[in-house]
Parts: C-alpha cells; structure tokens; sequence
C-alpha cells in the first residue's frame, strides 16, 4: 500500500477545512465602514476603493465604501469625526477635508487634527495647469502677456476654496496681471468648459486631464509639485519656469476617530501599510497619478498640521469663504 496514497485526502482535507475556516473568520468579522466624503466616480472615490480592496484582503475583512459627498466633502468626514472609535469607521481625507476645509468654512463642525487619528497617508498628486490644444496660450510665457491685457484671462475649478481654485488664486499672484475666477459644482464640467475655450485654464488632476491631452484636446504648461508628476513627466513643473514658491499637490490620508485604541490603530496602520506596500496597488494609485510618500505614524500629524498653516493662507489670500 502506498502511504503516500493514503495520506492525500486526509491532507487535502485538512488544506481545505483550514481554507473554509479562514473564509467563515473573515465572514464573521464585523465590516469595516470607509467613508469617501465625495461623489462616485471622482478621484477620492477611485482612491478609496483601491485602498478599501486592499486594506480587506490585507485584514481579512470586509471594508465597504461609503459614499457621503456635500459640503466639499465636509459631511461625510464629520460623520466619522463623530462615529465610535472602535476601529470600524474610516474616512478617505483629502487635502480639502483636512487641510482646506478649516480656513474656507467659518463654522466647520469637525477639528481636522483633534478628532481624528491618521492611519496612513495614501500618497499625493501634483496638479497640471492645462489650457486648450487650440488656445492661442502656447506657454506660461503666454499666460502671462495674456494675463497683463485689459480683459486678463479666466481660470476655472471644481468650485470656491478647492486647491484647483488656489492654485490659481496663487498663480495670479505670482505672475501678476488679471485672471479671473470662474467656479464649477464639478471638476469634469470645468475641464470640459477649458476643453471647449469658454475658460483659458484651469489646475487638475493628472488622471482626468492626460487622456485629453493624448487624444489631442488639451495642452499641459506645467505641474503644480516641487518636482514633476511621475504621470507627465516630460512637463516642467512651474518652479522649474521660474514662479517661485509653487509646491501645491492634492493628497490623500486614511483616518480614524480620534480616540480609537493605540491597539486598535497598530492593527489598521500595519495592515494599511502592508496593504499599500503591495506592487499591484502601487500600480493602480499610479495609474491615478498618485504618487506614493512614506510617512511614519508620527509624522503624519505634523504633517496634516503643517498643511493646515499653509493652506490657511492661501484661503486667506484669495478671499474665499463659504458660510
């Protein structure tokens, strides 16, 4: 008799039996609730998903989006500011939610350090100022002289206070002469108005602006970081054109309430790294143009506290207030 024979299916069993008892302890943890404080279909959604399949497999764990968008994006994130820190709550921050949000709105129902815990820094993007294929503005040269007419130019974004609006806002102080803010209730009818001329430019996204430019609808005069995107990387960053002082990039950070156990933080903060540390996850956030930064647990407070001050002074350069 060949033992070897013999001991297949018992072995076979035991693979399987550990296999289903792996699946029904995955089932029977309760399922972790990330909030994404902006509509289906943006770029904080596409993120938050990446991030959610990971993290759940990663934990063995159910993580289920939630999409609560209003209040640029301040609804959804005072909802986990206020919901039991227990570990299965999260909110998908953004430089908006947790940096912007705090000067723009006078009476923000949530502290963007205080009630929150950060869980990891999902990675950042630079912005690409882009104008037209066909617009007669050919370099950050020509926006400039075109600034300096009597008429200016108009630039437009996803709405007041969002850092398309800023960027913009600081542009104009950098280079001088008149550009004119116009305002959209969202990014892809403002790009679609820069793609049709009725606006000059505007700061976006990598992911939503490199296909247009590849099928030959827009014209990208330079990035918004301190270095150039790893998306586009054959365009200048404005710094590099000589506007000094230009490092806005969008970014997003996974957070929990902020008394959540240390114990509890630990387990979501390795499995969130783990789960980022992942090559293909890597690959997809890249194909959002996201780019990874690794922060330690006790350097991403600082950080969140750092982009608060700069942010603030922006706002408060521009003018932009919502009630």
């Amino acid at each position: 008799m060949n033992l070897l024979s013999t001991r297949r299916p018992f072995v076979a069993a035991l693979v399987i039996g550990a296999l289903m008892a792996g699946v029904a302890q995955a089932q029977d943890r309760p399922p972790i609730r990330m909030v994404v404080p902006f509509g289906a279909g943006t770029t904080t959604d596409t993120v938050g998903r990446v991030v959610a399949e990971a993290l759940g497999k990663n934990l063995q764990q159910p993580v289920i989006v939630d999409n609560r968008a209003g209040a640029g994006g301040s609804t959804g994130t005072d909802l986990v500011a206020k919901a039991p820190p227990d570990g299965r709550t999260l909110v998908m921050g953004t430089v908006g939610t947790h940096a912007i949000n705090a000067a723009l709105y006078t009476k923000l129902p949530y502290d963007p350090v205080r009630d929150f815990s950060p869980v990891a820094f999902i990675g950042y993007t630079p912005t690409l100022l882009v104008v037209a294929a066909d617009s007669p503005i050919k370099s950050l040269k020509d926006l400039a002289q075109a600034a300096t007419k009597p008429a200016g130019i108009t630039f437009a974004s996803a709405g007041n206070g969002t850092s398309g609006h800023l960027a913009g806002e600081l542009l104009a102080q950098r280079l001088g002469g008149k550009m004119i803010h116009v305002p959209y209730k969202e990014g892809a009818v403002a790009l679609t108005s820069v793609m049709g001329s009725q606006v000059d430019f505007m700061f976006y996204h990598p992911a939503a602006v490199l296909p247009q430019i590849k099928a030959g609808k827009l014209r990208a005069l330079g990035a918004s970081g301190a270095v150039r995107s790893a998306a586009a990387p054959d365009v200048p960053t404005l710094m590099e054109q000589g506007v000094a002082d230009f490092d806005l990039v969008a970014w997003f950070m996974l957070y929990a309430p902020a008394a959540t156990p240390a114990a509890t933080l630990a387990q979501l903060r390795t499995g969130a790294s783990a789960a980022l540390a992942q090559p293909e996850v890597m690959a997809r956030l890249r194909d959002q143009g996201i780019e990874s930064r690794n922060l330690r647990a006790d350097e991403m407070l600082p950080f969140n506290k750092t982009e608060l001050g700069k942010w603030a002074e922006l706002v408060k350069r521009s003018g932009a207030q919502v009630d």
